[in-house]
């Protein structure tokens, strides 16, 4: 026989859902995240209660003898899964080579999933795993610092034909700590112009880190006629 759940067991997994979501949604907030508390809150507890919902119709599972239609109680938190993969794509942004959103939107995963847990009973685990999200969000923002942080780049230099070369750019960007992953140069003969192309690799102090000082040094150049540089930076999550 499937235990009935009662209003008491209802209501205690309804206030540690709003307690874990809480915590989970303030943390997001107080980073200045879109997806704040209401958002985290709000998916915690549509997860739980579509949990416990299933818990009520428990003893209607199945196929009644009057209908040809089987109730699959388990569609309905995995639906609540999928609903919220399309809530966390649209906190994931992409600015051109900068994408940000990716911790919300898995913190919005977890949320669910902990949500999930409550709703359904598994309170020791939903609180546990609770506690476990929230120091992986606030101490390992600290650790994080102290990673090492590598950024990426493209650069593109014009130079008159006949000055610098592949090689000397090549050991000029290596004394100055740079790592080239591909290199590429391309003669224009009739305007006597080369152009050599590069991405880039670098230890930086911090994500945001400023533009290379060596692009001032290529720019000040005489034989330069253009210069073209993308940065790729990871950003805040």
């Amino acid at each position: 026989m499937i235990p009935e759940i009662h209003w008491p067991a209802i209501a205690l997994r309804l206030a540690l859902t709003v307690l874990a979501g809480g915590l989970l949604g303030a943390e997001r907030s107080r980073t200045g995240h879109a997806a704040g508390l209401r958002t985290t809150l709000l998916v915690t507890l549509a997860a739980s209660v579509a949990m416990i919902q299933m818990n009520l119709l428990m003893q209607s599972n199945g196929k009644p003898p009057n209908s040809y239609a089987v109730m699959d109680l388990m569609r309905l938190p995995l639906g609540i899964l999928t609903g919220v993969g399309f809530i966390g794509a649209g906190a994931i942004v992409r600015r051109n080579d900068l994408i940000v959103g990716l911790t919300t939107a898995a913190t919005l995963w977890f949320a669910t999933v902990i949500g999930l847990c409550l709703g359904g009973g598994q309170l020791i685990l939903g609180s546990v795993s609770t506690l476990i999200g929230l120091a992986v969000l606030w101490s390992l923002r600290v650790l994080e610092v102290h990673i090492e942080v590598y950024q990426t780049g493209e650069l593109k230099i014009v130079f008159a034909d006949g000055h610098l070369s592949a090689d000397d750019l090549r050991e000029r960007l290596e004394r100055a700590n740079f790592h080239i992953r591909s290199l590429s140069v391309a003669h224009n003969l009739s305007e006597r112009r080369k152009t050599i192309g590069c991405e880039v690799r670098w230890r930086a102090d911090r994500v945001n880190a400023d533009l290379p000082s060596i692009l001032a040094e290529f720019e000040h150049m005489p034989e330069t006629i253009e210069l073209e540089w993308r940065g790729i930076t990871a950003g805040p999550s």
